[in-house]
């Protein structure tokens, strides 16, 4: 007889635990529902970092690809050109007969376009026919390349401001390369990564540092690819005597710079976030965003909890 009252109270008792926890995870879903409004800002610059990543990676692709083979893209993704049709010669072999350009007449080809990896030549009526092996220590040496090709007993008079460049140029020439590839592996890494800043604003620090060293890289090497573009394009230039003519890839200088511009943009974005919009951290300490809901939730709390001691 006196189990039959015990039973009573847990029956009874049973109905008033289901409400408590079906309160407490109608709080949990409150509290949710209250971080994602007060992330929404975080959450938006978030998606837009990751595809300022995705932007600045497959324009960095492009320009690593460019060049390597001969297909209707890839070919005119191009550093700068070297058009050699009307090469004045200072010696011909003997013998040699009038082709279709005086380049073809000494053993040269029409043009010669580089890249990052590697360079191709070819013939103006005929497009390209080689492209060398892609290398990641490649640099171009006109001088070498065009002496390799000159037929026995030609000659052409190379002007001097190429050797005294040329040491400088293949140095630039590597640093450009580990730059954009250094940059590329760090973008790609920072896409993965970038949502984890919305869990605390600390985690903008690493971000903000990866970010910044990778926009450096980027804009560094697209400073060099330049500039390495101009000066072969000025130094040949000045010598009209000599029948050269360099022209600069436009498309593949836009697309470097337009990677660097993207890079740029997120490290931005990247180190605003690591003093503005209110982190998932911030929700729960009841800072920023948080400081009206944060209290409010936990003096829901606090009375649930006295409610359910009485």
């Amino acid at each position: 007889m006196s189990c039959l009252p015990c039973s009573r109270r847990r029956r009874n008792a049973s109905p008033a635990n289901d409400s408590d926890g079906s309160r407490g995870r109608k709080e949990s879903a409150a509290d949710l529902a209250s971080v994602k409004r007060g992330t929404r800002t975080r959450r938006a610059f978030t998606v837009i970092v990751a595809f300022f990543y995705l932007l600045a990676v497959i324009f960095l692709i492009l320009a690593e690809v460019g060049n390597i083979s001969n297909t209707s893209v890839l070919k005119n993704l191009y550093l700068f050109k070297l058009d050699l049709t009307n090469v004045l010669a200072q010696s011909a072999p003997s013998g040699a007969t009038l082709q279709n350009s005086i380049a073809r007449t000494l053993g040269l080809h029409d043009f010669y376009q580089v890249g990052l990896w590697n360079f191709c030549e070819g013939y103006n009526d005929e497009g390209i026919t080689h492209c060398s092996k892609p290398d990641a220590s490649f640099w171009f040496n006109p001088i070498k390349i065009i002496l390799d090709e000159l037929l026995s007993g030609a000659s052409i008079a190379l002007p001097s401001e190429i050797n005294d460049i040329l040491t400088i140029l293949r140095l630039a020439y590597h640093i450009m390369f580990g730059f954009f590839l250094g940059g590329l592996i760090l973008d790609g890494f920072l896409i993965v990564t970038s949502p984890i800043v919305l869990y605390s604003r600390w985690w903008s620090l690493p971000a903000g540092l990866i970010s910044g060293i990778a926009s450096l890289a980027v804009v560094v090497a697209a400073i060099l690819g330049t500039v390495i573009a101009y000066v072969f394009r000025a130094a040949l230039n000045s010598q009209p005597d000599l029948g050269v003519e360099a022209s600069l890839g436009t498309e593949m200088l836009s697309f470097i710079w337009t990677a660097a511009a993207f890079n740029f943009l997120a490290f931005i974005i990247h180190a605003s976030l690591g003093c503005c919009c209110t982190s998932r951290r911030d929700m729960r300490k009841g800072r920023k965003g948080g400081r009206k809901e944060v209290p409010e939730m936990q003096e829901q709390h606090a009375q649930h909890e006295v409610a359910g001691q009485a």
